[in-house]
């Protein structure tokens, strides 16, 4: 069984992904002001799980571009919605074997990078980076909404059945 953190961020996935249903290729390119298109941050999306889940504590690097176009502070781009939506479920499924080994004992230790603590343990991580979905899930609704969409997804899914909260 996965630790507790593990089905919460798990759950966020699920909820992020609810969020995008029904966006299209055109959707997924439109910017408002400031705003990243939702290409953008389904790409950074990724780019966040490859550093977190691959890069730093396996050292794999599945798309390097993700690290020039989608790291934060990255300029502004209009990448495919579709191309980064399979990019991004491509490092999540790699992701999927590490989240599933994490136990509490490891989530306390020091997330490094060529063997270097970054400045967080790797709980930290995890928590950051689901707090991170959630952040991304509401602008992408707030676009969604400013383009007219309709019958959108109201917060939070069913948390109670699908990632209730239990004890570790």
């Amino acid at each position: 069984m996965a630790h507790p953190l593990v089905d919460q961020f798990r759950f966020t996935r699920h909820e992020w992904l609810r969020g995008l249903e029904g966006v299209t290729e055109e959707d997924g390119a439109r910017h408002f002001g400031q705003m990243n298109c939702i290409g953008w941050i389904a790409g950074h999306l990724a780019w966040h799980e490859q550093r977190t889940f691959l890069q730093r504590p396996q050292a794999i690097i599945l798309f390097p571009r993700l690290n020039e176009v989608f790291a934060f502070g990255a300029p502004m781009s209009t990448p495919s919605f579709k191309e980064m939506l399979e990019t991004w479920q491509i490092v999540t499924n790699a992701a999927e074997p590490y989240l599933d080994s994490l136990t509490t004992e490891t989530l306390l230790t020091d997330l490094l990078l060529d063997g270097k603590a970054v400045g967080q343990t790797r709980g930290s991580a995890l928590r950051r980076i689901t707090y991170h979905y959630w952040f991304h899930t509401g602008e992408i609704l707030a676009i969604r909404q400013m383009i007219g969409g309709k019958d959108l997804p109201e917060y939070v899914g069913n948390i109670e059945s699908e990632a209730p909260y239990r004890p570790e």
